[in-house]
């Protein structure tokens, strides 16, 4: 069986309305035997459901596999519980991850389950991945935005007039985030999330940023990185040449598979 991708619609309690979710069922996508592993990854900033299919050869990349990935959708609303009351960290935990594990024959467990992404969203991966330990066992990030709950004004006014730039504006930004000194601020914090006591163990993480992305990105990369160590925690860091584009997403996506498929309960991927 080819790889394939299913569209389907649940209803949110979170956000009081349907959504939608791509759910890419790979070749080896069996409902009687083994249940299978499930990666939740989501879009950068502006995105959709359909972005990582539209820029990466991730379909491809599952076809020999028993990985299911579900690609949920926020737009420019992160998946956090925003300072504006959209709920779309409860969303994805409360409602779609729940609604995937009924609907598809996964392993309904950490051990079998990861969040990843790219920019926001791999941000919002490691956000979710350490707030909700018992959901998730891995989280991969690709130039994670971690510390847009710390930014204040507009870090990128120099970039404004390249072609093709995309990052929140003050008034966008501050609509997620609040005001500095938000309680939206203080609740995701990278260090202090990374720094907080829990009594289950952390997700295995990887995270990789390219040399030529944003000088603020590369190091908030190695800034979270080298927070991890310091609070003992392992990750699987690399810096790889690229910027902060979709084009670095595709080269690196196969490793991030790879430390998936090392990770999770079951998985297999072949030639990736």
């Amino acid at each position: 069986m080819r790889a394939q991708v299913l569209t389907p619609r649940w209803p949110s309690p979170a956000l009081g309305r349907d959504k939608r979710a791509n759910v890419l069922l790979p070749g080896g996508y069996d409902e009687n035997g083994p249940g299978h592993p499930v990666l939740y990854l989501l879009h950068g900033y502006g995105g959709g459901r359909n972005t990582w299919l539209e820029h990466t050869g991730l379909l491809s990349a599952i076809e020999d596999s028993r990985l299911i990935v579900v690609l949920p959708e926020s737009g420019r609303r992160w998946f956090v519980n925003d300072h504006a009351g959209l709920r779309y960290e409860d969303y994805l935990v409360q409602d779609l991850v729940p609604c995937v594990d009924e609907r598809f024959h996964t392993l309904p467990d950490r051990a079998a389950r990861a969040v990843g992404g790219f920019s926001m969203g791999g941000a919002a991966a490691l956000f979710l991945g350490l707030r909700h330990r018992d959901l998730f066992g891995a989280v991969v990030s690709h130039a994670g935005a971690f510390e847009a709950p710390l930014r204040i004004g507009d870090p990128y006014t120099a970039h404004r007039l390249d072609p093709g730039f995309l990052m929140p504006t003050v008034e966008s930004h501050e609509r997620v985030w609040g005001p500095p000194g938000s309680g939206t601020r203080h609740r995701y914090d990278p260090y202090r999330l990374i720094a907080a006591d829990s009594p289950l163990p952390p997700p295995s993480l990887y995270l990789d940023v390219g040399t030529g992305d944003y000088d603020r990105m590369v190091r908030m990369n190695r800034e979270v990185r080298d927070a991890l160590h310091r609070s003992g925690r392992q990750v699987d860091y690399h810096e790889r040449e690229g910027g902060h584009d979709w084009e670095f997403v595709n080269r690196a996506l196969p490793s991030s598979l790879e430390f998936v498929s090392r990770r999770l309960t079951g998985t297999t991927l072949i030639g990736v």
